[in-house]
């Protein structure tokens, strides 16, 4: 690739790039958008600003950079959980180092590589990308000791950084576990694999068998239920319910007719109030409606403790001979479980393991089509001779630059699109029990999969075929990297800019929030500031995105120290982007813990590894013995204290510590307060937002997964109905559930009933 070219790539999206966050900073003052970039104070409570209708709502502004720079991180803290912070120490500790090796590299090892042989030399934009990596460098020279020196200093201050963050980061998770308000995860135990017993349900069973082996720590259990097909229809209705009660109510609207075959209907456009005496009418009939069909037991309970540490005792011990029956395992937080894998059979989880790691490798493999397609377009002799009629095209510099440096990053990202859907699907077949780990989860397979695509596919170039020849021979792997990822520069600089640059602008204008609200309000009518569910921040894409740039900048540091500015600038730019969204955006719906972090540190630690590795390879080839010797001892360093961090940091992280969980018991004791805990312990975990009562009784509550109440239609309006629903209100949804609950019983017992005759 030309240098021409990649000014190509990186003018577009430089341009792209201010012109998204000069709209935002206009969009962002528009009251009518206050749902899309302000969810987060709208579902907090904080009153929405009224701003006067002035010339400065269309003047960008960079306030907003201004309100994330000067955020704390107790702030942060404090809004988004210690789960952003650690997003947030990724983004600065990325910022400390890359900012280390391109000061580095720029001013020691990029001079090397440029005037590495004795050439006729260019004017820049002329120049090819080859000339400024480590490929231009002559065999057996004196200067490689530069790149040797640089590896040691961007090594040594990866694992200082890593040391520090790692120790900080676990004390603030253990502050965070200590000074939490009281949490009912922290009493409560997931039984699964209950076994069946033909005399005794498992309620019955649970009961009898802590009562007898925790005697001195068991509170009380509650059973997990399968919902049926009535419950599913509850739900439904809920929903119902909620999108009919944004809907703007009018008195008084214009009618209008239309035709429905030989039919004449009079129609508005929005809802009218129903009378009092319509509502309340067939009310009674089902109040006291009981629905025996509607939920079965499964072999699944959370159990309740009356400590924290006896629910810990019992989390982590063996409860029977058969380690397939009775497992227990600390309960996630009660906004963050996921109810539809709890009825998922404990027998079936590594069937399930097994089969969705061979789909994410099937998918990974479907994957190199267009990651194939992608690297055929970077070469132009191969576009010329695949696509004879571009030839006279291709020989325009503007053109050719688009070509090739341009179109192939924003090609592959627009068909990386396509895996964070797949890889929340295959993360919730595994069977995950909370939110938050089937999103750890997806974050693990999407890490594993950009890496392989977009770097080892990548740097592989050609079919399926070549690659295999490749991997044949597995000595040669270090000398082949050290030929192919200098030989694929010009593919990793655009794609920092399309993918890195060009995405958080995307990321701070959410465009699909913006354009779903002015649907919303243009089409739909509907003038309701409250988002109808407010965003979680997306760990699971958000942090593989990091990692990946981060990849590609350790591996690229010594060989194509070019990109480090790039990645340098995308990581500033992410510091200001991710604050601000922090801020003002995303709600905090669950927390892990900084759990995330170790994910980030084996990835740092394998991106170090995998840098002297091609490092080695690299002298190797350059025939200079004295660098290969040096870099050795630097490869096994790091991997000593890659162990180091693992016995040191790595279980705090993995098991809770009974030190901290006697002293806050102890501290509630002496309080007061463990009678109030465990009062507040019996409702805590609520497996149906909508019960057959709650739904049909007056006067009742309803939680939805957020944690947001949500009255029921009889406590908000005295009725809805709308004319192009066929007369369909709110009151005959509930009759209409009422009589398909009594269907659907009717239905289960008839088989009973006629096997009993038999």
């Amino acid at each position: 690739m030309k240098i021409s070219a990649l000014l190509t790539s990186a003018g577009i999206n430089i341009a792209v790039c201010l012109i998204l966050l000069s709209l935002y900073s206009i969009l962002r003052k528009q009251p009518s958008n206050i749902s899309v970039y302000f969810g987060r104070r709208i579902a907090t409570g904080r009153s929405r600003r009224n701003d006067p209708y002035c010339f400065e709502r269309f003047i960008p502004s960079p306030s907003w950079v201004l309100r994330a720079w000067e955020s704390t991180e107790q702030d942060l803290l404090n809004i988004g959980g210690l789960d952003a912070v650690v997003f947030l120490r990724i983004v600065v500790f990325s910022i400390r180092i890359f900012t280390i090796a391109a000061v580095t590299c720029c001013f020691l090892v990029l001079p090397v590589n440029y005037y590495g042989q004795k050439r006729q030399y260019q004017q820049i934009p002329l120049e090819s990308l080859e000339v400024f990596t480590i490929l231009n460098v002559q065999e057996a020279s004196k200067w490689l000791w530069v790149h040797c020196l640089t590896l040691y200093i961007i090594t040594c201050s990866a694992c200082v950084l890593l040391y520090f963050e790692y120790k900080s980061i676990s004390k603030m998770r253990l502050a965070h576990i200590s000074e939490s308000p009281p949490n009912p995860s922290h009493f409560t135990v997931l039984v699964r694999a209950i076994p069946w017993s033909a005399e005794d349900s498992y309620s019955n069973s649970v009961k009898r068998f802590f009562m007898k082996y925790h005697a001195s720590g068991y509170l009380f259990h509650q059973m997990v239920y399968k919902a049926g097909t009535i419950q599913k229809l509850m739900n439904d209705a809920e929903k119902m319910y909620m999108m009919f009660k944004d809907v703007s109510v009018e008195k008084s609207c214009a009618p209008s007719i239309i035709h429905c075959g030989n039919c004449v209907v009079e129609h508005t456009n929005s809802f009218k109030i129903l009378s009092s005496e319509d509502t309340v009418k067939g009310k009674a009939d089902f109040c006291d409606m009981d629905f025996p069909g509607s939920k079965k037991e499964c072999a699944t309970a959370f159990v309740f403790f009356k400590t924290r540490h006896a629910a810990v005792v019992a989390s982590q011990v063996l409860q029977s001979s058969n380690p397939m029956l009775w497992v227990t395992d600390m309960a996630p937080e009660p906004h963050d479980v996921y109810w539809s894998n709890l009825w998922i059979p404990y027998g079936q989880l590594w069937i399930r393991k097994i089969a969705t790691l061979m789909a994410a490798i099937a998918f990974m493999l479907v994957f190199l089509i267009p990651v194939t397609f992608v690297q055929g377009m970077t070469q132009l002799e191969q576009l010329q001779q695949t696509f004879p009629f571009l030839t006279g095209i291709l020989k325009k510099k503007f053109v050719s630059g688009l070509f090739t440096g341009y179109l192939p990053s924003v090609i592959l990202i627009l068909a990386l699109y396509t895996v964070p859907p797949v890889m929340m699907l295959f993360s919730a077949v595994e069977g995950s029990v909370s939110r938050s780990g089937r999103k750890k989860s997806a974050c693990c397979k999407i890490l594993y999969f950009t890496i392989w695509n977009v770097f080892f596919v990548n740097v592989f170039t050609g079919s399926v075929i070549r690659q295999l020849r490749v991997f044949s021979s597995v000595k040669d792997i270090p000398a082949q990297l050290a030929i192919a990822v200098p030989a694929q520069a010009g593919f990793f600089l655009t794609y920092v800019l399309s993918s890195g640059w060009a995405s958080l602008a995307c990321e701070v204008m959410q465009l699909y929030p913006l354009l779903c609200n002015l649907i919303k309000r243009f089409m739909l009518r509907i003038k309701s500031d409250s988002p109808d569910d407010p965003l979680s921040f997306p760990y699971h894409t958000d942090i593989p995105r990091l990692l990946l740039f981060g990849f590609i900048g350790f591996t690229c540091s010594i060989l194509v120290p070019l990109i480090l500015p790039f990645l340098l600038v995308y990581f500033i730019l992410a510091f200001f982007v991710y604050r601000n969204q922090i801020l003002n955006v995303y709600v905090s719906k669950y927390e892990t813990g900084g759990q995330y972090w170790p994910i980030v540190h084996n990835t740092t630690i394998f991106s170090l590894v995998f840098m002297q590795i091609i490092a080695l390879g690299v002298f190797g080839l350059r025939k200079s013995p004295v660098a290969s010797g040096f870099t050795i001892p630097l490869v096994i360093c790091t991997i000593l204290f890659n162990e180091y961090c693992r016995q040191r940091f790595n279980p705090i992280y993995k098991n809770h510590v009974a030190e901290i969980l006697i002293d806050m018991d102890q501290r509630d004791e002496q309080s007061g307060a463990m009678e109030e805990i465990h009062q507040m312990l019996q409702s805590a975990y609520c497996q149906f937002t909508v019960s057959p009562h709650d739904l049909f009784k007056c006067g009742c509550s309803n939680h939805r997964e957020d944690g947001a109440g949500v009255r029921v239609p009889e406590n908000v309006k005295p009725g809805l109905i709308h004319p192009m629903l066929g007369g369909l209100y709110l009151s005959g949804v509930k009759d209409i559930i009422s009589w398909l609950s009594l269907l659907f019983t009717f239905q289960e017992n008839r088989p009973a009933e006629s096997a009993s005759h038999k």
